[in-house]
């Protein structure tokens, strides 16, 4: 929801950074394995009564996915770089809920409802620019991307939120974890009524 919004004002940091990275050498897809690295650790940590340390590597993650996409707006973009861009995305979506799931047995039923509720709103999202691809659609709503990314109420930056104040209050995960899987719901229900007007 607000992705597109903060674009303006995050991006031009990250494009300082990605080419002084560039000038030194480093390419984006070891970025964004680097990224999905971070964000498995996150869920390790977390799963090991650590939420401190994995609220760092949340971060990390979360800046190494960033990362890389300011190196492909340098280099150019790829098609493989998209796609390991996407997958080390959902890496960091699962398993940060799973190391709250681990870390509590109270947890684990809304650690598997918000892995549940990721895994439909990444199908609807991967299902839609699929579709927008077979029709020639395009946006930059969230930047240069290497697939159409349609916009919905749970997006990237609501997740870190979320993810964020789950490691500084993890007492809370399963009020947080209820209230994502809810947008994320929502997310599916918006997306699919857009999808209904656009490919019908």
């Amino acid at each position: 929801m607000f992705d597109a919004l903060l674009r303006p004002l995050i991006d031009p940091v990250l494009d300082r950074m990605g080419a002084a990275l560039v000038r030194v050498g480093i390419g984006a897809n070891p970025v964004s394995l680097a990224g999905a690295a971070s964000g498995a650790l996150a869920g390790v940590a977390i799963g090991l009564g650590q939420p401190l340390a994995g609220l760092v590597l949340v971060l990390a993650s979360r800046l190494l996915d960033g990362l890389d996409g300011a190196i492909a707006r340098v280099k150019g973009p790829t098609d493989f770089g998209g796609y390991l861009d996407i997958v080390s995305d959902y890496v960091f979506y699962l398993a940060v809920p799973l190391g709250f799931g681990l870390a509590a047995p109270g947890n684990l039923p809304f650690a598997l409802l918000l892995v549940a509720t990721f895994t439909l709103t990444a199908v609807s999202f991967l299902a839609y620019a699929a579709l927008a691809a077979k029709r020639g659609l395009e946006t930059r709503a969230h930047g240069l991307k290497s697939f159409f990314y349609s916009t919905g109420l749970a997006e990237g930056a609501e997740t870190l939120l979320a993810f964020i104040l789950m490691c500084l209050w993890p007492a809370g995960f399963p009020v947080i974890a209820s209230i994502v899987a809810g947008l994320c719901l929502l997310t599916v229900i918006q997306r699919s009524v857009i999808a209904w007007r656009v490919f019908r």
